[in-house]
This record gives structure tokens, sequence and C-alpha cells, in this order.
């Protein structure tokens, strides 16, 4: 009996210095003391929804930043012989390896872009360029056959400058899809020509016999023809190399721009003879053509211009605007 006493009273004297140190814990309203006496539930709750915020946003900024960014390469056609046998009696569609290999050299998912066909007797689909556009955080128009001179409202002076009608169709709604979800292209060679043509500008069909005094802008070098290229003062590939007024670049084209295309800006020019060897659409965030083939060039040379600045700033724009 004695020991039941014992613990009660023991009991309630834990309880009294627990009440005790609850009383030296708060405040005479009953709120903590570690509260700012200016506190109302309002404010409380304003900082613990903004904490929540703060967490929320932080995870969804390592998504972002960790995530890596996929982006789409349009495709090569080879379009069948005829009378071939075999797989050159089919269309193929394909993508060379330099430029997916430039491209991925900054840890970046590529994926080739083919032409898509609703009307498909063996496969139809509802699938559009339009969905690449949505899903895909940017867009590199490779080189490859020349842009036809229908496609900017001209007939081929001779049958060989005839051109890839075909391919012109599906590449320049593939970058009217992407300008138009706000994603960033980047043209590479006949990229840069379509670029123009896509924004109503004209190109020479052949360099030599229209433009007699320009340099030799393709022979059979191939990547191994070079020549210099300046950057107009206030265009962002001068900004872009500061301190840097000229590069060289390898030339492997007999086409190039003629007329600017609507709201187009010339980049950079080839020395001497002035010819247009980038270009940049002004209303776009990010939407340039080089008319040299940056990934032929090695990342840090000394020798040809190192372009990876130019690829860093494309993927820059991408991962900006991806949502």
């Amino acid at each position: 009996m004695q020991d039941k006493v014992r613990d009660e009273a023991a009991d309630e004297q834990s309880g009294g210095q627990r009440r005790r140190r609850s009383d030296r814990d708060r405040r005479s309203d009953g709120t903590p003391r570690y509260l700012d006496p200016g506190d109302t539930v309002f404010s409380l709750w304003g900082r613990v929804l903004m904490a929540r915020y703060r967490r929320i946003a932080a995870s969804a900024t390592r998504h972002i930043i960790q995530r890596p960014l996929h982006i789409g390469i349009s495709a090569r056609i080879f379009h069948p012989e005829a009378g071939a046998t075999g797989l050159r009696s089919k269309n193929l569609q394909y993508l060379e390896e330099s430029i997916a290999q430039w491209v991925m050299s900054r840890d970046v998912l590529v994926f080739m872009i083919p032409t898509v066909n609703t009307d498909g007797l063996l496969h139809p689909s509802s699938i559009r360029l339009r969905d690449y556009a949505r899903h895909l955080d940017g867009l590199v128009l490779q080189g490859g056959a020349d842009v036809s001179p229908q496609s900017y409202s001209e007939t081929p002076t001779r049958p060989e400058w005839g051109g890839d009608r075909a391919r012109d169709m599906y590449e320049l709604e593939l970058l009217h899809e992407f300008v138009e979800a706000g994603k960033p292209v980047l043209g590479i060679c006949r990229g840069c020509q379509l670029i123009n043509v896509a924004f109503g500008g004209t190109l020479f069909q052949d360099i030599s016999s229209e433009v007699p005094d320009a340099l030799s802008h393709v022979n059979d070098d191939y990547d191994r023809n070079r020549h210099a290229i300046t950057f107009p003062a206030g265009s962002s590939l001068a900004r872009l190399f500061k301190g840097q007024s000229r590069g060289l670049v390898n030339s492997i084209h007999h086409q190039a721009v003629k007329t600017l295309g609507r709201d187009m800006a010339i980049e950079a020019l080839s020395a001497p003879d002035q010819m247009v060897e980038a270009i940049r659409y002004r209303k776009a965030p990010f939407v340039m053509g080089l008319q040299w083939h940056p990934e032929f060039h090695r990342a840090g040379g000394v020798e040809l211009l190192d372009c990876t600045p130019i690829l860093d700033n494309f993927l820059r724009v991408a991962r900006e605007t991806r949502f």
C-alpha cells in the first residue's frame, strides 16, 4: 500500500514538472515560445505552404536539370533506284553518324524523326510531325541533297540541281512545327538553306556558275576543303566567339543563300567572297543555320573553328523551353 502511495506521489511530482516545463515553453496564450510573437494563423500557414512549394520546386528543378535532353534529327532520304532490287528498291531513311555523335557528345539522347504517312496502305498511323515537336526538346536539320528550286518558286537550271522536293516538304513541315512549339532548331548545310527557304528566301542553285568570282565552296576534297569566315558586328556568333573575329570552317556546298528570308539575320560570311555562311531567325528563341558541318570539326581543335559553344547554346535553349 505504501509502495502504491509512493508511486502515485512520484507520478504527481513528475507530472507537475512536465507541466512546469510546458508552461516555460509556451506563452500565456498557449502558443510555443519559438514562434514569432507577431505570428498569426495565416502567416504561419503562409510559411508552411511556401516551404512546401520550395521543396516541390527544388524537386522539379532537379528533374529538369538531370533528365537528358531529347533531340530530334531529321532523316536523310534514299529514294528507290529504277530497276533496283533488294534494299535499293525501298525508300530508306537514315542518319549520318557524325551529326548524331556530335549532338550526343553533350550527353543528349538523339532520335531520328521519320517521315509520317497517315494514309499508308500497309501501316496507317495517326502520328503527326507535330507530335514529335511536342515531345522532343529540339530539332537538328542534317545535311544532304540539294533543296529543290521548286521549293522557292524557281525552275532548276540543270536537271542534276533538281534537289529533293519530297524531303523539302517533310522538313519544312517539321521545321515550322518546332518553331510553332517554341523549340530550338539548328540547321546544318542543307538545313541552313532550308531554314532560309522556309521564311521566303532564295538560293544560288550553283555558286560557281552564278557567282564566278566566288571561292570554290565544294570540290573533291570534300570536308578537307576549307575557307575562312567572319562574324558581322552585333551578330550572336560575334558575341559567342568574343575576341575571335574569324574562324576556319569546312566547305561542302555548291548552293548557298541568295536572298534572305523575312526576319533573317546574317551570322557569318565567307572571306573574301562574302557568301552567307550562317543565318538566324530573329523571331524565335533559337533558329540558326550553319552552312558548314560543325560535326566534322574536332572539339577543342586549334585549326578549325570549335563549334561546341554553338551546340551548347542550342542545348541551353532546349532545356529552357522543354516544357
